[in-house]
């Protein structure tokens, strides 16, 4: 394992576009640490975010795996990237000259894909914990660390994204189509939502509730579900409106943990028979 890590790290080493992204990437995730200075005005209130306790552990966990979630895409372009360039490169046929089988290739990019999902996780775990320690009111240790399953999710999300990718950069060869590729898939998903959404309030039926969970990118969202309706102003506001009608579990289904898992297990096993069965 350690030596097809040492492999993919190399190739990472002599990529400046996957040192770029990954270096704005930190950034985005550095700055996004003093956002709670940022002073707003909402209805009667007027402070900096912090004081709308957003930043209060444990509700910290979820809104930051939440946004920061959005931000993969820049680590997605470097794993893709990085995928699709060996074929320009030739460097996947040198990688089987010298001595690696076809599947030690693929395990090899899983294992990449798999290290860049702990490091985003450590990375936002680490933002989130500075947050906290800043900004919350409660500092007590069962308060600090319970609602960790967000950043369980959050791993598992952006894994399931990167073997995505990964399938995506074997199957497609080059970056930008296995980019569009990527794209095509999720504006695939918004349509099918359109249409089941529509069939749902003509004939009463409840496709979308059951291919939300089916569907890769939309059972990935799934995961770490809005945090923003949690907040203390946001949601006093609904109980008015709704007369304490609206209620949403906002905690992270075990169905989608199990279909992510299954779709990551499938694309890394469909990367590895493109592999198999193609000529390099």
């Amino acid at each position: 394992m350690k030596r097809l890590l040492d492999i993919e790290f190399h190739k990472f080493k002599y990529s400046k576009s996957s040192k770029v992204l990954t270096i704005i990437y930190l950034i985005i995730v550095f700055l996004s640490m003093f956002v709670g200075m940022k002073e707003v005005s909402f209805n009667d209130f007027k402070g900096s975010l912090s004081d709308l306790g957003i930043f209060n552990f444990p509700y910290v966990w979820h809104l930051s795996t939440y946004v920061i979630s959005f931000l993969k895409i820049f680590i997605a372009i470097v794993l893709v990237s990085l995928t699709a360039s060996e074929y320009s490169n030739r460097t996947l046929k040198q990688n089987l000259i010298d001595g690696l089988s076809k599947k030690e290739l693929i395990l090899s990019k899983f294992y990449l894909a798999t290290t860049l999902a702990i490091l985003t996780t450590l990375i936002v775990f680490i933002a989130s914990m500075v947050l906290g320690l800043i900004y919350s009111d409660y500092l007590e240790m069962g308060i600090i660390f319970s609602k960790m399953e967000y950043i369980f999710a959050f791993f598992l999300s952006h894994l399931m994204f990167f073997c995505f990718c990964l399938f995506s950069g074997v199957l497609v060869k080059r970056s930008a189509f296995a980019l569009g590729l990527l794209g095509v898939w999720w504006i695939f998903e918004q349509i099918l939502w359109i249409a089941s959404t529509g069939l749902d309030m003509r004939y009463d039926l409840k496709i979308w509730s059951v291919l939300q969970h089916i569907l890769p990118l939309e059972s990935a969202a799934l995961l770490i579900k809005e945090p923003f309706t949690k907040i203390s102003l946001v949601q006093g506001g609904i109980e008015q409106l709704t007369q304490g009608a609206y209620v949403k579990d906002y905690g992270v289904s075990w169905i989608n943990v199990v279909v992510c898992l299954v779709w990551s297990f499938l694309f890394i096993y469909w990367s590895y028979l493109v592999l198999k069965k193609r000529d390099l």
